[in-house]
């Protein structure tokens, strides 16, 4: 297993006084974690910093402004593969029931997709697995990163750590603007869904990474 996912997955969570006590257990769990390099665990330091001072307000605000109000930084998976199609609702059921036969139950309000809570699942799996998983969804791990490293460094290195336990390197540089007004929302919403599921494929739109590590983890 990995404890380093259980941490990322923390971090990624909405901010709350009690992550911010957290901050001096996070330092030490990442500290003796062997899964992250002393730079990528370094990298990390200024977003820990800005937790455990910051207003609890002021946080909030701030994690709200990046990561729900534009889908191009959206913390659930599915999104980034197919927006809103009914395809996303069957994958939802198929992942919850992977969660549930690996022991971890989610309340009826969570969306199974949502990154924090894929990794704390992944905590808890052998860690080829856990690194095969996160392998399979990189492509959108990458895309975030690159929208982040413009928006919020501190953030972007949490990515980038996730990256890293899954063998994976962000990109350093080129970073990509987001457009999250109203009119970037509107055409977020009418771009055509991509393809998943079984049919995804032999469609050439299809995201064949996120259904095959669907499939690998049903075989386990």
């Amino acid at each position: 297993m990995i404890p380093a996912l259980k941490i990322l997955s923390a971090l990624l969570t909405y901010p709350t006084p009690g992550l911010a006590l957290a901050v001096p257990e996070i330092r030490e769990v990442l500290a003796d974690d062997r899964s992250l390099t002393p730079r990528r665990v370094a990298a990390l330091e200024p977003l820990l910093a800005r937790l455990s001072r910051a207003d609890t307000t002021e946080s909030e605000e701030d994690y709200v402004d990046l990561f729900d109000r534009s889908r191009q930084l959206s913390l659930h998976l599915f999104e980034h593969v197919h927006g809103d199609s009914r395809d996303r609702g069957q994958a939802m059921v198929d992942l919850k029931a992977l969660y549930e036969s690996g022991g971890l139950f989610i309340e009826a309000n969570e969306l199974p997709d949502y990154l924090p809570l894929f990794l704390e699942f992944l905590s808890t799996r052998p860690a080829p697995e856990a690194r095969g998983s996160l392998g399979d969804v990189a492509h959108i791990l990458k895309a975030m990163h690159r929208r982040l490293g413009g928006r919020d460094p501190g953030y972007a290195a949490v990515i980038a750590a996730i990256l890293a336990v899954a063998g994976e390197e962000a990109a350093q540089a080129d970073f990509e603007p987001v457009d999250d007004g109203a009119e970037a929302l509107d055409r977020a919403w009418e771009e055509t869904p991509v393809a998943f599921g079984p049919e995804a494929a032999t469609e050439p739109s299809g995201c064949t990474k996120v259904a095959g590590m669907l499939d690998r983890m049903r075989a386990l």
